[in-house]
């Protein structure tokens, strides 16, 4: 991987000063996706005679950093900078520079002006606003792509690649280029389907939700509703949970047990008191102490709760009169009459403070009670 890396650097260059010095054709083309192969970029599609046919606009799902570049070697197309800083970065990554730094109504009206002129060649825009693998679902479109031309061609891409992923979240664009250098191949498949007009009287969302759907039909994957900005506060709350000291989930490298009795309030101890909190309104039947011990070996929520509900944690359950369940908790009420209507019975049931015998039970009742949890911390 090195070795292609090194050699593929050198080759890269070559590469892009040849799609400088050659102008926009078919020849140039040919040679650029030739030597692109030679970088380990294998492009390939399919229905070549749907490519282009009357469309200004083509209307694709984001995989990667370099779909318009992949999808610049099959025909002629050009993909307005949204974001970054304009000059030689944005241009030598094949990004048309607009001038417009304004709202997305001046683009949009900079955008019609330029589908205007027969001359210029077809938009390729991206809806999505954001990469993702491609493997799980379509992020939410945007309408602003739809208000451009009253007539958009979807074109669907899928990328895969050996031993690595092909997109990471919240990566920069020189790491997945160094990555792609660095693996033997990475395969575009690029579909072309037919045109898709707006109906009479459609406003661009439904125009933009329709086109999703139909993307999402030939990519076998879902339609979601899931936005670019939600994409991006998910990941400022990963970034922010990887730096906590006690992330769920991770163990600290080299950290000094702090025995749970301890008066002294350091931010070790309170970690562990917040995170026996939790496990508590989760199971109330476990004694509080035995929680906090165990937390200190684990430093992970789960794993104590899984320890606790699979009896590797041996306990005396806390009662308050025989045959009486503990009452719920103030969040776990909170939590319950936030999602009645939308729970179906046997989660109604499963959710009930009664020690289940099976371990698949116990199971499914820590899983339901965990998504009220979540579900009430949303609302």
């Amino acid at each position: 991987g090195l070795c292609l890396l090194v050699l593929r650097v050198f080759i890269g260059v070559h590469v892009f000063l040849v799609s400088c010095a050659l102008p926009d054709s078919v020849v140039r083309r040919f040679i650029v996706r030739v030597m692109c192969s030679v970088l380990g970029l294998l492009v390939r599609q399919s229905d070549p005679r749907l490519r282009g046919a009357g469309a200004r606009v083509f209307i694709a799902n984001h995989v990667t950093p370099f779909d318009h570049n992949v999808v610049s070697l099959l025909t002629s197309c050009n993909t307005p900078a949204l974001s970054g800083a304009p000059g030689f970065i944005c241009w030598s990554r094949g990004f048309m520079e607009l001038g417009v730094t304004g709202s997305r109504a001046e683009l949009v009206d900079s955008l019609k002006e330029y589908s205007a002129h027969q001359g210029n060649p077809p938009l390729l825009l991206f809806p999505e606003e954001a990469a993702t693998n491609g493997r799980a679902g379509l992020l939410r479109f945007s309408s602003w792509p739809f208000s451009i031309l009253d007539e958009v061609q979807p074109v669907a891409l899928q990328v895969r690649r050996p031993l690595v992923a092909v997109s990471v979240a919240d990566s920069s664009w020189i790491t997945e280029l160094l990555w792609t250098f660095f693996v033997p191949f990475t395969v575009y498949q690029v579909r072309w389907m037919p045109s898709v007009p707006r109906r009479a009287d459609e406003r661009s969302e439904d125009f933009a939700l329709r086109v999703q759907e139909l993307l999402a039909m030939e990519l076998g994957v879902v339609s979601t509703r899931i936005t670019a900005a939600d994409r991006t506060e998910h990941m400022k709350r990963l970034r922010h949970t990887s730096r906590l000291p006690f992330a769920p989930g991770g163990r600290p490298a080299a950290r000094p047990r702090v025995p749970p009795s301890l008066p002294g309030g350091a931010p070790e101890d309170l970690q562990v008191v917040a995170m026996a909190q939790q496990v508590k309104e989760v199971l109330p039947h476990v004694p509080l102490e035995v929680i906090r011990t165990d937390l200190v070996q684990t430093n992970c929520v789960d794993t104590t709760i899984a320890n606790l509900l699979e009896g590797r944690v041996p306990f005396f359950p806390e009662s308050k009169e025989a045959g009486d369940p503990p009452a719920p908790s103030t969040s776990q009420a909170a939590a319950a009459s936030g999602i009645q209507g939308s729970v179906a019975a046997p989660s109604s049931k499963a959710a009930t403070k009664q020690f289940a015998k099976s371990p698949v039970e116990r199971h499914l009742s820590l899983q339901e009670r965990k998504r009220a949890l979540y579900d009430y911390a949303r609302r």
